[in-house]
């Protein structure tokens, strides 16, 4: 079974930095790309960020270019998210989540297939 485990978050103020980490197991396939989304209180889910199989970012939400770098350490079956200049509206719950047809443009997203449990990232002004 995929799992995937997020680690990283916390709390920040703003204008600082944050990086999340997504470690994924149990995949006996390298052909899958991951995205990091996130939700806030009362909001759909938001996708920011999507990395292809090979390990290039394909997919930046507008809000977040320039601020947020998705990349991976294929070796260690890791995902970063590093998150940059962060206000409080960044405050939500962040996920990855991982897919072998995994899609990502404008503000929607497709292919998911395993999803971590999230965690939580706050960020006080």
């Amino acid at each position: 079974e995929v799992q995937l485990v997020e680690s990283g978050g916390g709390s920040a103020q703003a204008g600082g930095s944050l990086r999340l980490s997504c470690s994924v197991s149990g995949s006996t396939e390298d052909e899958y790309g991951v995205g990091w989304f996130r939700q806030a209180p009362g909001e759909d889910y938001e996708v920011l960020s999507c990395i292809d199989s090979r390990g290039v970012p394909f997919y930046y939400r507008d809000s977040v270019k320039g601020r947020f770098t998705i990349s991976t350490d294929n070796s260690k079956n890791t995902v970063y998210l590093q998150m940059n200049s962060l206000n409080a509206e960044d405050t939500a719950i962040y996920y990855c989540a991982s897919g072998r047809e995994l899609s990502c443009w404008g503000t929607s997203f497709y292919g998911t297939d395993y999803w971590g449990k999230g965690i939580l990232v706050t960020v006080s002004s």
